[in-house]
């Protein structure tokens, strides 16, 4: 008995020790940031993301041309300079546009290039990930359509998403029912009508975005933002019931404890059978 006291003592600093070689990087904030050219008579940009910190490698997106929306990027919590600048232009010409986002922990964020060339602007969308109940659908409107300054969704069958969104702005997030839609996208007070089949899963967050399209209409896509489970599309986080994690390894934390479980799982049986032949 005396032994099983001492080893239940040694397993326990065991597990401390383990529990503390956690790596420092598992309790770091983050958020989410991707990017989008929602700039109908803009030529492709090279998108510029830079972290004020300097503890995240700059990157560059090339050729970004309207209608492209990046991946979230999973990065540190802090503050992120972007800036836009011609695609093919060097890296040292001053940018045409530029604007910092500040990310915060568990914070998502859509950084897009909005309104017409002549007054190009970026600006920060704040992006709400958290899930609906598993019985709903999240979904929001981005205006990017010029043909149609001012344009209303709705379902085929009548139910109303969204009245009069005007050109180069953004709805709340609106829960619906999930299931099979056929959204439709209209200018507002009549015109020309355009239909999107799509799916709304349940429990789900989505962007539909507005755009105008080579033949003169509009041209709505479905962006998933983050789902409660299944394949994780591009341009989507996907998350856990009730988070908005990202599907990823083990922390390190939790990693260690499950270390730490198993070798004391296997020294107490080695005990044991040491203790039945003694």
């Amino acid at each position: 008995m005396r032994n099983l006291r001492r080893f239940a003592a040694g397993a326990a600093a065991l597990a401390t020790a383990l529990l503390g070689a956690a790596p420092a990087h598992a309790a770091v904030g983050s958020g989410y940031v991707r990017l989008a050219h929602l700039s109908p008579d803009t030529p492709a940009v090279d998108v510029y993301l830079k972290a004020d910190s300097g503890a995240v490698e700059p990157q560059t997106f090339r050729a970004v041309a309207y209608g492209d929306m990046s991946r979230y990027l999973r990065l540190p919590t802090g503050t992120y300079q972007v800036a836009m600048r011609k695609a093919g232009a060097p890296a040292s010409e001053k940018p045409v546009i530029t604007t910092e986002v500040g990310v915060e922990n568990n914070g998502a964020y859509t950084v897009a290039g909005v309104g017409r060339f002549a007054d190009l602007g970026l600006r920060v969308l704040k992006d709400d990930l958290r899930l609906p109940d598993a019985g709903r659908s999240k979904v929001r409107i981005i205006q990017a359509s010029v043909k149609a300054p001012v344009l209303d969704v709705a379902g085929k069958n009548g139910t109303t998403i969204a009245d009069g969104v005007e050109f180069a702005t953004t709805t709340a997030y609106r829960e619906v029912k999930p299931g099979k839609w056929s959204v439709q996208v209209e200018p507002t007070g009549g015109g020309r009508a355009s239909e999107l089949p799509c799916t709304l899963g349940a429990g789900s967050v989505y962007s539909l975005v507005v755009l105008d399209d080579d033949a003169g209409g509009l041209k709505p896509e479905l962006h998933v933002d983050a789902e409660r489970q299944g394949t994780v599309p591009l341009g989507s986080v996907a998350t856990g019931v009730g988070g908005t994690e990202p599907a990823s390894r083990l922390p390190g934390a939790l990693l260690a404890a499950a270390v730490a479980a198993l070798v004391i799982g296997g020294l107490v049986v080695v005990l044991r059978r040491r203790l039945r032949t003694a």
